[in-house]
């Protein structure tokens, strides 16, 4: 027989996902991949009830529904400071997953470079070397995750043709300042290079932290294409609805991208959607004040046990450190969290280029009740302590 492609001979199947088949396997809390086990707004599930009977059971618009367009451009322009044409500079995708995707192709040829910081969200490799494209890592530096902006430089001397940069960031929780985005910014400008953002957590910020559209800064529209989804922010992660917003001819070229790659994303679930797009900013902060709820009983749960944690800026994510376990792979670790002790959680060298085998990855967007039962769940994980 012929061999097969060697696209994906460098990566494995998402680890994320696969955990979550672990937890299944022995019926552990899944902290790993990052959903919810609360409902979304009743709103968009009423909607979504009304949309069954009526006639959104066909194609839709290629790159999007008139209305999820529109809906979406009034929203993002009152929030990214500037008016989106939502016939011009929007394309609806099946998830961010596909926006990131898209947008790869969009921007790459084979062999060109492409800018990944570390960690990194496990997708961004992928995505970077089925584009053919060749990542460069460059450090975030915990506990903040800030980067180096002289090791950033030497980066873009390599003449990349784009940087991706998921802000607020997953797995970290880091929310890169207006001057951190501004250094990037200037960089971009100076070696004439795209920026790709994973914008997916805008709406998850705490504070003193704020969360800058790096399209709004100066300069940076036309080199930016901005990806999102809905699924984060409405808890609605099985509906994959994402986008892509851009300058025209940059959306011209993905529009031909998406088309091929999926067609066009759920008819009856834009149209539900758009009564989530709709929302007044009321929705936004009320859903910043319940991950901060979240973040906080969570956070004062793993010091109630003693774990050494960080402390996210944004997202909804926690690092844990288990340096003090002894175990050689994180990925053996989780494996026995979730049988013995019956919390899923990542290992963290799937997010890392470097050889980091010391961290795991928890999540918090579940109900108090389940982050209650998960923390008790976890005070007893030092009998996997060798």
């Amino acid at each position: 027989m012929p061999a097969l492609s060697k696209r994906t001979e460098t990566f494995t199947d998402s680890v994320i996902r696969r955990m979550t088949r672990i937890s299944n396997k022995y019926g552990a809390v899944n902290l790993s991949q990052g959903f919810p086990d609360f409902e979304p707004p009743r709103e968009l599930l009423d909607r979504l009830a009304e949309v069954s009977n009526e006639d959104f059971h066909q194609y839709s618009i290629t790159w999007g529904a008139q209305n999820f367009r529109e809906a979406l451009a009034e929203k993002q322009s009152r929030l990214m400071g500037r008016r989106i044409d939502p016939n011009a500079e929007i394309v609806v995708t099946c998830g961010s997953t596909e926006a990131m995707m898209a947008a790869m192709m969009t921007v790459a040829n084979p062999g060109d470079k492409v800018i990944v910081f570390s960690p990194f969200y496990e997708n961004y490799g992928a995505d970077t070397i089925l584009s053919g494209a060749e990542p460069i890592y460059v450090p975030l530096y915990p506990p903040e995750f800030n980067f180096d902006p002289n090791e950033l430089e030497a980066a873009f001397r390599q003449k990349p043709k784009a940087l991706i940069l998921c802000n607020p960031s997953n797995p970290c929780g880091k929310v890169f300042t207006y001057d951190e985005l501004k250094i990037i910014a200037d960089l971009a400008e100076i070696y004439d290079v795209f920026v790709i953002t994973d914008e997916v957590y805008e709406h998850i910020v705490y504070a003193p932290h704020k969360h800058t559209y790096f399209a709004s800064l100066p300069n940076m529209w036309e080199r930016t294409i901005s990806c999102s989804s809905l699924s984060k922010t409405y808890s609605v992660t099985g509906w994959r609805l994402g986008y892509i917003i851009a300058p025209p001819h940059i959306i011209d070229v993905a529009k031909k991208v998406h088309d091929f790659l999926t067609v066009g994303a759920a008819a009856p679930l834009q149209e539900a959607a758009v009564t989530g797009l709709r929302f007044g900013d009321d929705y936004y902060s009320r859903l910043a004040d319940k991950y901060t709820e979240k973040r906080d009983l969570f956070l004062r749960g793993l010091d109630d046990i003693g774990i050494a944690h960080t402390n996210p800026q944004g997202a909804y994510y926690v690092l844990l450190d288990i340096s003090e376990f002894g175990y050689e792979s994180d990925l053996d670790f989780c494996e026995k969290l979730a049988e013995k002790v019956g919390v899923g959680a990542v290992p963290g060298s799937s997010f890392f280029r470097e050889n980091v085998n010391h961290l795991i990855r928890l999540h918090f967007a579940k109900k108090n009740d389940t982050l209650n039962v998960a923390l008790n769940r976890l005070s007893d994980i030092y009998k996997l302590k060798k």
